[in-house]
């Protein structure tokens, strides 16, 4: 009995010896917090302490939940839309690094996900029944094995309206379901993949490259909307959130991303000191150098190329809007969104570049960041239809700047 009596007080002991340990971590706790001030103390917090991420079950299920609302159609009822396949949760203030791709272009996300180190919103098109579920597999085997893409990705997918995804099965592909890390996915993917032009789909479908870009910016405050196969510099999202966070001058301002193409993209420049080497040695040149000079043109790359090197990121100088300039930039606020009945090849991106110098941005180079698309594009690795692409949304382009005369009756610029 007495035995029995002392076992129990040990007990009681250690137990209110833990509950005093708990105390103490909590008033530990609540002082580090106390102490953090700004932004920079809690980046480090964080570093130390970061927020526990999503489980893989958690991020299943969100995927599970997506697939069975059935989608929603478009505007126009050509396409369903599956929104968050993938979710990431982001600070408002963050800067969403935007793209698209087709299935077989998503391989590029692996190096997307090396260089920036935000969040990122992705929009797949499946233009077959076959991609559509080749892209569910897709997002469930990378939940699965990618912590990055768990932690950080957004993933929404866009087919015909005449399908339907399914909730994928994990045994279906089989091969898929063999894999077990982050790498072996991409791997595979590279494999099976025949990566090309986004809208060379070999399909009757028109590539709808507007309502996907909509759709990755979609809720972001500050985005950079780029194509999947380019690659941002090194330290570009951390450069980007210092300015933002140091300032809140920007709104009203499109912040331009100099773009380039490398012939060979065996190795991407870091940096602006490896990339004016290359573009010295005609390794590099302006972006659609060899298809649409006057597209680029304004961003002044000679200016740009020979600007003294800094070491922080911030506006260098202001480019008058003029067409056809498209360039790729940084804006937050109540920046136009794309029109979505450019598709294809043509116009598309000019045409939200035209609206927003229409109402009220003003355009500035950014000194030091940079985007690298990976090889030359060149004319005659275009889609065979291009011309006809071309030539219907060139007249909607000119029937898209007279309704932005009515949309903008006060302001005095037009495209």
């Amino acid at each position: 009995m007495q035995m029995s009596y002392a076992i129990r007080c040990a007990f009681y002991q250690l137990l209110l010896a833990a509950l005093m340990l708990v105390a103490m971590l909590q008033l530990l706790y609540l002082s580090l917090l106390s102490g953090l001030h700004g932004q920079e103390e809690q980046d480090q917090y964080f570093e130390f302490f970061p927020p526990s991420p999503r489980s893989v079950d958690q991020v299943k299920a969100q995927l599970r939940t997506a697939l069975a609302s059935g989608g929603v159609l478009d505007a126009s009822g050509d396409y369903r839309v599956y929104r968050g396949l993938l979710k990431t949760t982001m600070d408002p203030n963050d800067v969403i690094l935007a793209t698209h791709a087709s299935v077989d272009n998503l391989l590029h996300l692996s190096g997307l996900l090396e260089r920036w180190e935000g969040p990122l919103s992705v929009s797949v098109f499946a233009a077959t029944k076959e991609e559509a579920q080749l892209a569910t597999v897709l997002a469930y085997a990378l939940s699965s094995h990618c912590p990055d893409m768990r932690a950080r990705v957004a993933v929404h997918l866009v087919c015909p309206s005449r399908y339907e995804a399914a909730v994928p099965d994990p045994r279906e592909p089989g091969e898929f379901a063999l894999l077990r890390s982050c790498q072996e996915v991409f791997d595979k993917l590279a494999r099976v993949a025949q990566p090309g032009i986004n809208y060379a789909l070999g399909t009757n479908v028109s590539y709808p490259n507007n309502l996907l870009r909509n759709l990755a910016r979609e809720g972001a405050n500050y985005a950079l909307v780029i194509d999947v196969d380019m690659v941002p510099s090194e330290g570009l999202w951390r450069g980007l959130r210092e300015m933002l966070d140091q300032s809140n001058q920007w709104g009203g301002t499109a912040l331009v991303v100099p773009a380039f193409e490398i012939r060979r993209a065996r190795r991407m420049p870091m940096n602006k000191n490896e990339l004016v080497q290359l573009y010295q040695v005609g390794e590099m040149r302006p972006f659609y150098y060899g298809l649409c000079t006057p597209c680029q043109a304004p961003t002044n790359y000679s200016r740009w190329v020979n600007l003294p090197e800094e070491s922080l990121l911030r506006p260098a100088y202001v480019v008058p809007w003029q067409d056809p300039w498209e360039p790729f930039y940084v804006a937050g606020g109540k920046v136009p969104t794309f029109d979505e009945r450019f598709r294809q090849y043509g116009f598309n991106r000019i045409s939200q570049a035209c609206e927003l110098h229409v109402a009220g941005f003003d355009f500035e180079v950014l000194n030091e960041g940079f985007l690298v698309h990976k090889g030359f594009k060149e004319a005659l690795k275009f889609h065979p239809q291009k011309e006809a692409e071309n030539q219907h949304n060139k007249i909607l382009y000119r029937q898209f700047k007279q309704e932005l005369k009515a949309k903008y009756p006060n302001s005095p610029r037009r495209c």
